[in-house]
């Protein structure tokens, strides 16, 4: 059985070990930067930048997924959730709490009066696009990620 809940500084730990999980198989472990004191001060500190939702093994009470989002403008639709990721550990995949997160964070968003949510997926991923398609998801051509690190 599996329990979802509201993140807290005490999941910081495990919910950096689910983002390193999620490195490793998105082949970019190299690239993390961020570090589980930066997650606990961003997270929980004076101004937190995100949320996190969990999903908990009722039996053993470790935490095998998580949800993390955060809240963005658009001119044109206003308040969006934006999910920065789903990460479920790879021994629970399969088992619907991707589909649990996934439906809690919806609803978070619509309680905090978000117009819409927003994600990316990997082209190359083909079991989380499959995964976005029983949703309903809209994919976007014509649009390039771009950033700048500092």
């Amino acid at each position: 059985m599996i329990s979802i809940r509201p993140g807290t500084l005490e999941d910081i730990p495990e919910a950096f070990a689910l983002v390193m999980e999620l490195a490793v198989y998105e082949r970019a472990a190299d690239q993390v930067s961020n570090t589980v004191e930066q997650m606990a001060l961003d997270g929980f500190g004076p101004n937190p930048l995100f949320g996190m939702i969990m999903a908990e093994d009722s039996d053993t009470k470790n935490i095998v997924g998580m949800a993390l989002y955060f809240f963005r403008y658009s001119t044109w639709k206003g308040k969006r959730l934006y999910l920065e990721d789903i990460i479920v550990t790879e021994d629970f995949r399969g088992y619907g709490v991707g589909k649990l997160l996934l439906d809690a964070t919806i609803e978070t968003a619509k309680e905090t009066h978000c117009t819409g949510m927003m994600w990316q997926v990997l082209d190359w991923n083909e079991p989380a696009i499959g995964f976005y398609k029983q949703f309903g998801t809209r994919f976007d051509d014509g649009w390039t990620n771009c950033h700048l690190d500092f």
